[in-house]
């Protein structure tokens, strides 16, 4: 047992129990969440290029966004998750009818101008979703 202890973050909760603290495939879950979030946002950078814009790069809260859901109820959790998924079944199809009719000498500009702010959109009504259920208690026990 006091390996399930001294592997846990100081001040995290955690417990000299098993099962007491935090879940540790949670960490994992956050790490996962972080690669399909990143994915999007290169993703998303391809589509600002097609659309003639710069993406700008991302913010310290668009990155920790992943980690930042970590601690929100289950229900808010599946939501963004859920919303991630989706985001990523509009981005690929998306991208890829975008770069097929680049590659035919096609200019998709319009088309990667109205996927670019969707992205935006839905990006950031994410944000506001998990901000709006997350709690904002400190990690210390007190």
């Amino acid at each position: 047992m006091d390996g399930i202890v001294s592997s846990e973050r100081p001040g995290a909760g955690g417990g000299s129990f098993l099962g007491s603290g935090r879940a540790r495939f949670g960490q994992g879950a956050a790490n996962a969440l972080s690669m399909k979030w990143s994915a999007l946002h290169d993703a998303a950078a391809t589509v600002a290029l097609l659309a003639g814009q710069e993406a700008p790069g991302m913010s310290q809260e668009v990155r920790s966004f992943p980690v930042s859901i970590r601690d929100a109820q289950p229900v808010t959790r599946e939501l963004v998750e859920n919303g991630i998924a989706d985001l990523a079944a509009i981005m690929e199809p998306g991208l890829s009818a975008l770069i097929a009719a680049h590659a035919r000498g096609a200019h998709p500009q319009a088309a990667a101008t109205a996927l670019w702010q969707e992205f935006l959109s839905a990006r950031d009504a994410l944000m506001a979703l998990a901000a709006s259920h997350t709690p904002r208690t400190s990690l210390r026990s007190t």
